[in-house]
């Protein structure tokens, strides 16, 4: 799929950003090029020292900010495909800093859509999160936003042999800045502090999202937005799998913060199709027919009423389950 073609990645000095990287060399050693765009040159020198160029030739450390569109314009010369991860992440910051958010996450989009169209790119994957569904926080309000850039820029392709779609999931196990580092790093001073007891969380391994991105390059027809089948957590159960003899305060939500999270929403049900292993959420126009699509990829459309969410999620990771995955993400971490 990726052979011979050049790709760029967005972020791609995160934690997704360094998962896809490593996976995208190991299976295809005779791509092009792989691009690692983002704006922090000491985080682009430590990843070098993890995938230098001399052993990895088609690397390219790009430095860049998606706020820059001429930039951007540069950087996609020749590029075939693009993985946009580059984000402000953090509730509290973006909270704080709206307008610094709204520059990266919503204007960011827009100039890396615009120089899509004009440097010939093909596929374009844009990730969101399950905060986009139904936002409370401005952080999700940007994804929202963003997604429904990435849809509609389907709508002005042209006749140009581009596609644009989203991945949407929930919490990254393990990923900077996420609730599992912060609890292994707590655990040493015995108390491990809860927001709320009944909170809930969807839960996806670094692969899983690599995975399904490398599915949405391949399969997906454009303005799609794309949500993986994954287990939920409670934030209890991850306490006791992290630190079993802790003590565990109740603190209360912080500002913006739900109790449980929905990926697919209640109004997203008419248009949503279920593939097998995920949820695709088509865009409401004449683009394509829900009928065709599900034809066309031997899906299915969901029931009425539909919703998707961490709270009534079937599928629920248990202590033990969670210990065994937290274990297996620290030892591949080292």
């Amino acid at each position: 799929m990726l052979s011979g073609k050049s790709l760029l990645i967005t972020g791609g000095t995160g934690s997704f950003g360094k998962a896809f990287v490593e996976t995208v060399l190991q299976t295809w050693p005779d791509i092009r090029r792989l691009v690692i765009f983002s704006r922090d040159e000491l985080k682009q020198f430590e990843m070098a020292q993890t995938f230098p160029t001399q052993q990895y030739p088609a690397l390219r450390y790009f430095i860049g900010d998606v706020r820059d569109e001429s930039r951007l314009r540069r950087a996609l010369q020749r590029v075939d495909i693009v993985v946009h991860a580059a984000a402000m992440k953090q509730v509290p910051a973006a909270e704080y800093n709206p307008f610094e958010c709204i520059k990266t996450n919503i204007l960011g989009a827009q100039n890396l859509i615009e120089a899509s169209l004009d440097c010939g790119v093909k596929r374009v994957v844009a990730l969101s999160t399950d905060k986009a569904a139904a936002p409370i926080n401005l952080y999700g309000a940007t994804k929202l936003c963003s997604d429904k850039l990435f849809v509609a820029a389907n709508n002005i392709r042209g006749a140009r042999d581009l596609r644009l779609s989203v991945v949407r999931y929930g919490n990254v196990m393990g990923s900077r800045g996420s609730v599992i580092p912060f609890f292994k790093e707590r655990v040493k001073s015995g108390v491990l502090p809860i927001t709320d007891p009944a909170m809930t969380r969807f839960n996806i391994s670094l692969q899983e999202g690599v995975d399904m991105v490398l599915w949405a390059i391949r399969n997906a027809m454009g303005g799609e937005i794309l949500v993986p089948k994954i287990p939920s957590y409670r934030i209890m159960d991850l306490a006791r799998a992290i630190g079993p003899h802790c003590q565990h305060p109740i603190v209360g939500i912080r500002p913006g913060e739900k109790i449980h999270e929905e990926m697919i929403t209640t109004s997203d049900s008419p248009h949503t199709v279920d593939l097998g292993d995920y949820y695709a959420i088509l865009p409401m126009g004449d683009q394509y027919s829900l009928e065709d699509y599900c034809e066309q990829h031997n899906a299915k459309p969901v029931p009425a009423g539909f919703s998707y969410n961490s709270g009534t999620n079937p599928d629920f990771l248990d202590v033990a389950q969670l210990r065994d995955l937290i274990s297996g993400e620290t030892r591949k971490a080292a």
